[in-house]
């Protein structure tokens, strides 16, 4: 789409920012940590020998989050330091980028036109398929110049941020994985219900 899409057009508080945020930094953490733990696993080998790998290594997670726990028993000072770096890392997360925040727009009107956009360009990714993986909308995306070096899971941040519904199980080309659905898209919006309900007033 030619058009830009202000992905970060919502205006939020300092506590909506920390909050996103500290989604943004968790979900970075464990996914980083899951991807790690699989890449354990030896496609040489099958059965037990094969899962070795992960096995390990969540040993190893579970040793390191022991002794951090032990640490911190014993010196409770330290939980003052990883409050204020989660502080710290979950506020420069829930950070708008700065070329998307400058055309952020304030009135109601234009977020919901930019929602519109957004809920175009899905259903063009999609095609004739009911449903598109998030990987897919953000490689799109990132060959238009925008969202770069930014992760899939700051996409499904945004969306839920957006009202957007996110699934993880969205099978596509037969692999199942985070994505958009086509129905979800194509019922009503919380907006235009709202609106159904309470419609203007035709008397003269």
């Amino acid at each position: 789409m030619k058009r830009r899409l202000a992905l970060w057009a919502v205006r939020t508080s300092a506590a909506d920012r920390l909050a996103w945020g500290s989604a943004a930094v968790w979900q970075r953490r464990a996914d980083a940590l899951t991807t790690w733990v699989r890449a354990g696993r030896r496609d040489d080998l099958t059965g037990w020998r094969a899962a070795l790998g992960p096995l390990v290594r969540l040993m190893i997670l579970g040793v390191l989050a022991y002794a951090v726990w032990a640490v911190v028993r014993a010196l409770p000072w330290l939980m003052w330091l990883l409050a204020g770096w989660w502080l710290r890392a979950a506020w420069k997360a829930g950070r708008a980028p700065a070329e998307e925040t400058e055309d952020a727009p304030d009135d109601r009107a234009s977020s919901a036109a930019d929602r519109e956009a957004l809920r175009g360009l899905l259903l063009e990714l999609m095609g004739e398929g009911s449903g598109v993986h998030l990987r897919t909308v953000l490689a799109h995306l990132q060959e238009h110049g925008q969202w770069e070096g930014r992760t899939v899971t700051d996409l499904r941040l945004q969306l839920g941020r957006l009202e957007v519904p996110v699934h993880r199980s969205v099978k596509v080309a037969g692999v199942p994985t985070w994505g958009v659905r086509r129905r979800d898209l194509e019922a009503p919006s919380p907006a235009a219900v709202e609106e159904a309900s309470h419609p203007s007033s035709t008397a003269a």
